[in-house]
């Protein structure tokens, strides 16, 4: 069973993600960036909308490119709310909380039946509507680098497509064997479950350090 969305709708899809992005800043009131290490937070205004856009974007497509092993984008999306339900939590955030605790429930359930051998898949409309969640989450905390860090297997596979374009493109030669980069662990060998299950521990390592961003 898989759960799709026609390519033909994508011009409105964006136009959800940008409206989205308007929402958070107009309706929530959300417009800031804070960016840790150097403990500066950044004030946007109506920027904020088009750098919005540009995030839930980005992790949409990211999530839908990683969205190519049984379990692997969903399980990182598990690993990823529960560090951003610990942030909300943190910050005292009851709403954001309750939001998190039921996206979790309804994917443990969906997970059962993704993992190896999957029965159930995503498609192009869950993929980019578990991408869009992720995003949400890191703006709605104001932790976009956070976001990065605690997404960074999504931010790697994505990356991973865009230097093989690159490569094909301007040098033209792969970079990769395949892209994006869980398929070159495949062409050398790895089983899927266990690529699946290395990405997840990856995921975790990346969602403590980016707990620890948050906090600083």
């Amino acid at each position: 069973m898989e759960f799709g969305s026609d390519g033909e709708r994508q011009p409105l899809l964006d136009g959800h993600r940008v409206f989205t992005a308007y929402l958070i800043y107009k309706n929530l009131g959300v417009d800031i960036v804070h960016v840790p290490l150097i403990g500066k937070t950044y004030i946007l205004g109506i920027w904020y909308v088009p750098f919005a856009a540009f995030v839930i974007v980005s992790f949409t497509n990211a999530f839908n490119i990683t969205d190519g092993l049984d379990g692997l984008a969903s399980g990182l999306l598990m690993i990823c709310l529960i560090a951003f339900g610990v942030i909300a939590a943190g910050s005292l955030d009851t709403p954001l909380s309750l939001f998190i605790s039921l996206w979790l429930g309804a994917l443990i359930a969906f997970l059962y039946f993704n993992v190896y051998p999957a029965r159930v898949f995503l498609g192009d409309a869950g993929a980019l509507s578990f991408g869009a969640t992720l995003a949400v989450m890191g703006l709605l905390t104001g932790g976009i680098v956070a976001l990065v860090v605690i997404g960074g297997i999504f931010v790697l596979e994505a990356a991973s497509s865009v230097i093989q374009i690159f490569g094909w493109r301007v040098l033209k030669r792969p970079i990769f064997p395949l892209a994006p980069v869980h398929h070159s662990f495949l062409a050398i060998g790895w089983e899927e479950p266990k690529i699946v299950m290395r990405a997840w521990l990856a995921g975790i390592i990346l969602s403590i350090f980016g707990l620890w961003l948050a906090t600083i």
